[in-house]
């Protein structure tokens, strides 16, 4: 069965055979019917199948492995050691999974314990060992709590890895394989990805035996209905962005959107930049405290910000109800990241906005992008000062409009006649929308942004700007630092270790990680300058390959 199972309409969660306390769980939050994924997963799940599925963010992957783990639990068990584990690539994305199957099992009781990075291991560790029933974690501190003999999975029934080219992007690859080797050979395993790439396919094809293969893609429109996702790109020399996306984002007015950054520094300058603006903006990063991060959500949930200026790595597994735009300030250096930035909008039957700035150089890495997430990105001119002062009038005029349809004016009577006596009715209006107008942030903006095109391709068919395509891997804006680490060959450490080590502890990507040298007893790795000093601190906490490493500056 791949994907063929009949889900006709009308289909409930009583129809997928679910238990009573689950669905008394689901009924008190208002579920009222399963989505497509979860009409083909849940059913091969819960018989115990193992799955291969490919579906976007937005389509309700959560609740798709979630309510079959809750499913085959055991009510208020009582053993130690946990019955499913879940992968996932970030902190937020293990909070929100384990905050979901808390939810969907409270009637069961189940113990769900959230393991990552950057959150003290002490409480983690007191957990375990008081017992737990679903783990959900980030490879690289599940596998260091396997190396301390903290985590036994010698009982798990599910495994379920959630956003898997995620994790392997970010370097991963070598403990998941680590992981899944500690698990039973016996055990479900549950893969999902928004894209396949090969890597991940050739993972599946080791791990995953006889699986049932779904592909659940974004809600297509009626015919004659708009796209979910409207999306666009700009073309603005690097020097005008910051006055191009103000520009954009007046003219787009988002009711929430997140921007997202290539480095932390890049995000605390234009989240200054928006601010001064006039916009409500936040900064996410791997910079920040968990508790900060946390704050920063809460502004962004409680309508308190409009904002979320972002790095990918912070802002992976963020769903946001209120989102309808999301804005790539560069364009993304992987297709992939770019299918998963823009699948948090256009969701519940609302058109979402994907808004790209893109230098002249970058064409042929935007037709890229265009072929991996299948649909058209439309080219546009950045708005004109003209076209700034059209939409600024055209909203002035919906206000107006509205607060004479619903809003009681009779108290403000007196004033309008007063004014008739000495002035035109006319006049007396225009006065009224003018101070309207300026109230609503409708100052002028008189500087011109530059209209530019793509740069035509260089004769041979390679692209101006080369390097723009591709970039290598590591190559980031501005200085480098190299750290040295305590541990080589002799220890068995490979790149992929101190990749992994580095991006499930702070805020980088694997592409943040430049060259690697790795010696009989040490090694030798880059890292933005930036962020050195943070690196130095997460490695010295955490364990490589099982051990405790001198971490620091290189001397050499």
């Amino acid at each position: 069965m791949d994907g063929e199972r009949d889900t006709g309409a009308g289909t409930t969660f009583e129809d997928l055979g679910l238990r009573p306390e689950l669905l008394a769980a689901l009924t008190s939050l208002g579920y009222e019917e399963p989505t497509p994924i979860q009409q083909e997963a849940v059913p091969p799940l819960v018989e115990g199948r193992d799955l291969l599925g490919q579906a976007a963010t937005g389509t309700g992957k959560t609740a798709a492995f979630a309510l079959p783990v809750l499913q085959r639990l055991a009510a208020h068990r009582r053993e130690k050691a946990p019955a499913a584990l879940v992968l996932v690539p970030t902190r937020e994305l293990a909070v929100q999974v384990s905050e979901a199957l808390h939810r969907y099992g409270r009637e069961l009781g189940a113990r769900v314990l959230p393991v990552y990075g950057g959150a003290p291991i002490g409480r983690q560790l007191r957990a375990l060992e008081t017992g737990v029933d679903v783990v959900v974690a980030t490879p690289g501190r599940a596998l260091d709590l396997l190396q301390r003999g903290s985590l036994h999975l010698g009982d798990v029934a599910t495994v379920v890895l959630d956003e898997a080219d995620e994790m392997l992007d970010m370097g991963f690859a070598e403990d998941l394989e680590a992981i899944l080797d500690e698990t039973p050979a016996g055990r479900q395993t549950v893969l999902f990805s928004a894209t396949m790439p090969r890597r991940l396919d050739s993972l599946a094809r080791r791990h995953l035996r006889d699986p049932v293969r779904i592909t659940i893609g974004r809600e297509k429109a009626a015919p004659g209905q708009a796209p979910r996702v409207r999306q666009t790109a700009y073309v603005v020399p690097r020097a005008a962005k910051p006055a191009a996306l103000g520009r954009i984002l007046d003219i787009e007015a988002p009711a929430a959107a997140i921007v997202f950054c290539r480095t932390r520094e890049e995000v605390d300058t234009l989240t200054e930049t928006l601010n001064g603006r006039g916009y409500r903006a936040e900064a996410l990063h791997g910079g920040m405290s968990q508790e900060q991060r946390d704050r920063v959500m809460g502004r962004l949930r409680g309508g308190t910000a409009d904002l979320l200026v972002a790095t990918d790595v912070a802002a992976r597994g963020l769903d946001i109800e209120q989102l309808t735009h999301v804005v790539n300030y560069d364009v993304p250096s992987a297709p992939e990241s770019y299918v998963h930035r823009i699948g948090r909008v256009g969701r519940a039957g609302r058109e979402g906005v994907a808004v790209t700035l893109a230098e002249p150089r970058e064409h042929r890495m935007l037709k890229t992008i265009e072929k991996v997430a299948g649909a058209p990105i439309t080219i546009e001119q950045v708005p004109t000062v003209a076209d700034l002062r059209t939409r600024r009038l055209d909203l002035t005029r919906a206000a107006l409009r509205e607060s004479l349809l619903t809003d009681d004016l009779d108290r403000f009577r007196v004033v309008v006649e007063t004014l008739t006596d000495e002035f035109d009715l006319v006049e007396v209006a225009l006065a009224a929308v003018k101070l309207a107008h300026e109230a609503g942030g409708g100052t002028d903006d008189d500087e011109e942004i530059p209209q530019v095109s793509f740069r035509p391709d260089k004769p041979g068919g390679k692209p101006a700007g080369r390097g723009a395509e591709r970039p290598a891997r590591g190559r980031a804006d501005g200085p480098r630092a190299r750290l040295f680490v305590g541990l080589g060959r002799e220890a068995g450490v490979r790149p992929g270790d101190l990749v992994g080590a580095i991006t499930g502890e702070t805020g980088l990507t694997g592409r943040d990680v430049g060259a690697i040298e790795i010696h009989q007893r040490f090694a030798l790795v880059e890292v933005p300058e930036g962020a050195a000093d943070e690196v130095v601190r997460a490695l010295r906490a955490t364990m490589i390959k099982g051990r405790k490493a001198t971490i620091r500056r290189d001397r050499s």
